[in-house]
């Protein structure tokens, strides 16, 4: 049976942090080693912009000549079909996880040559005993085999347990976090909740950050991403900095004859 096609809707103009950032963040990919083919993506809290990040970097990839399967594992408040395609009623995940359906039917095809994607599917009431069903790493193991990347967009870890459960599977994780908006204790056990599952971390994106106050320039004044790819365990840490920073800022200034 033919693979079916779909038609994503994208954003075709991105800002040139936007597009220089995830340009950075493919190449770091590219660089971690040709063991690392399946990378798991998640954040702290919701709306911290792990699915944009998912989607975006999977394009990208595939714009410079890889093959990619992007699999949407976030069974519990997946937002990708809605914000990326017009059509609905997709097999997705959660029905290849159950056994309704096998994982070749639910792989769509899209209109950028190497990108295919596996939407989520419906809402399961046993998401994370899905995802930690020999299932889902026996499908990695086989599309690993034909594809160069496979990125899989997890639910937020600082939320439920799904991401740590499938990065156990995966060759490396990467965690998204926003800018200012995540504590940086908060971060640090997210962080360290990924390395019990003793996957690989390979970096940090930290999100919706404000080019103007890094460079100090008016006229690159735009909000993007930036990426640390360390290596070295110290990614989240990294990351989570400006958010530390921030509040040691906020916090109120002692003056004389105040009170210790």
């Amino acid at each position: 049976m033919p693979m079916k096609k779909i038609e994503l809707l994208l954003e075709e103009q991105q800002n040139y942090f936007m597009r220089e950032s995830f340009n950075t963040l493919r190449t770091n990919i590219l660089f971690s080693g040709k063991n690392v083919k399946t990378i798991i993506i998640t954040s702290c809290m919701a709306h911290e912009g792990k699915t944009t990040v998912t989607f975006e970097t999977a394009r990208n990839l595939a714009e410079s000549g890889k093959k990619v399967l992007l699999v949407d594992a976030d069974l519990r408040k997946s937002v990708m079909v809605s914000r990326y395609t017009k059509v609905r009623g997709i097999a997705g995940l959660s029905q290849v996880l159950s056994g309704q359906v096998s994982i070749n039917d639910a792989i769509c095809k899209t209109q950028i040559e190497g990108f295919d994607i596996v939407f989520a599917g419906p809402y399961p009431p046993n998401p994370t005993e899905l995802v930690g069903s020999p299932i889902f790493k026996e499908i990695l193991d086989e599309k690993r085999e034909q594809y160069d990347y496979i990125l899989v967009d997890a639910a937020p870890l600082g939320l439920v347990i799904d991401a740590a459960v499938m990065a156990s599977v995966c060759d490396g994780a990467i965690l998204v976090l926003n800018a200012g908006s995540i504590k940086y204790r908060f971060a640090q056990s997210v962080k360290q909740q990924l390395q019990k599952s003793g996957c690989k971390i390979l970096g940090a994106v930290l999100n919706q950050v404000n080019h103007k106050n890094m460079t100090g320039s008016d006229y690159y004044a735009q909000t993007g991403i930036r990426s640390e790819m360390i290596h070295d365990g110290a990614e989240a840490d990294r990351a989570a900095a400006p958010a530390r920073q921030q509040a040691r800022s906020a916090a109120p200034t002692k003056k004389s004859g105040d009170s210790q």
